[in-house]
């Protein structure tokens, strides 16, 4: 298969690269200074494109490359592949669901007792000799407290399965009631945010999705509510989510993604109630070799024309 193309949006883990280049012809589009020149002289040697969360494959990429056949997301994210242009040209889509389940699902506890136990201010508390001279503020339990998810999928899930070994009563809000689950329903966010002290945002990112979270949202959630993120930063309003920390209108957050990574809310960056990751939440050695054992899995089966492992389209 070396002599097959395929496109890789942006980098991602140097094991994929490598993976990639020892059975393809692998193009790096971050490496080109100038892309028109590079599309007119290598599209149609292009048969398939890697992405993820960072850089997927919109419509005008899709349309650059005439001889694709498949589009590979190193995530279980979608929110940045076109999939009704690649319903139209009749190219393949495929994610890496369920590898990464587990790790953002740990992500999102350790947020949570980040945020209430303070454990970054407490570490700079000892590290640097403040110990010594002074006291510091008590942070706050986890255990027993109300837990909102937005999004049950199996992330959602995931988290609440962790969630339980505290002791919290555990409700969520999604598209529909689902009859697997034994945690309270709510049809509408507000309410949700309504009746937790803990929002964990777990959901896809959709048109309906995008800015779930809003002022609305996070004055129902309440001034010892805490916001903790591990979708997608269009999920919440960030403007309105940065008023409402430094009003106090909310007690904290946790978050491992933005609106415009990797940019972040300047005035976020010297808030001790806010507790900020580089979107990490499946990045461990042993997931990321996973998902992109399964991102060079599903291309071998494509070129073989043997069944996708996760087919999307």
């Amino acid at each position: 298969m070396e002599k097959i193309g395929v496109l890789m949006t942006t980098p991602m883990s140097n094991y994929l690269e490598q993976e990639l280049a020892a059975r393809f012809t692998l193009f790096k589009l971050w490496t080109q200074s100038c892309k028109n020149k590079f599309f007119q002289e290598n599209s149609s040697a292009i048969r398939a494109v890697v992405g993820d969360t960072k850089c997927g494959a919109d419509a005008e990429l899709i349309d650059s490359l005439p001889t694709l056949e498949i589009v590979a997301s190193y995530s279980v994210g979608l929110d940045k592949i076109d999939l009704d242009k690649c319903k139209d040209k009749a190219v393949r889509v495929t994610n890496t669901p369920d590898v990464l389940t587990d790790d953002v699902a740990d992500l999102a506890v350790g947020l949570v007792l980040a945020v209430l136990r303070r454990v970054c201010e407490f570490d700079e508390f000892v590290k640097s000799g403040k110990w010594k001279n002074g006291h510091f503020e008590l942070g706050s339990k986890f255990s027993g407290k109300s837990v909102g998810i937005v999004g049950l999928g199996r992330i959602g899930t995931a988290i609440a399965k962790r969630v339980e070994a505290f002791g919290c009563p555990i409700s969520y809000h999604s598209r529909s009631e689902k009859s697997h689950a034994n945690y309270k329903y709510y049809t509408n966010i507000i309410d949700l945010a309504s009746n937790c002290q803990i929002l964990i945002v777990a959901c896809s990112l959709t048109e309906e999705t995008h800015h779930i979270v809003n002022r609305k949202v996070i004055d129902a959630l309440g001034p010892s509510g805490i916001l903790i993120n591990i979708g997608r930063g269009a999920h919440i309003d960030e403007p309105e989510l940065v008023s409402a920390l430094l009003e106090g209108r909310l007690a904290g957050a946790g978050l491992d993604v933005y609106e415009n990574e990797p940019e972040v809310p300047e005035q976020m960056l010297g808030l001790n109630n806010v507790v900020l990751l580089p979107h990490v939440g499946s990045d461990t050695e042993e997931t990321s070799k996973a998902m992109a054992d399964l991102v060079i899995e599903n291309l071998v089966a494509h070129f073989s024309n043997k069944p996708l492992l996760t087919p999307v389209i």
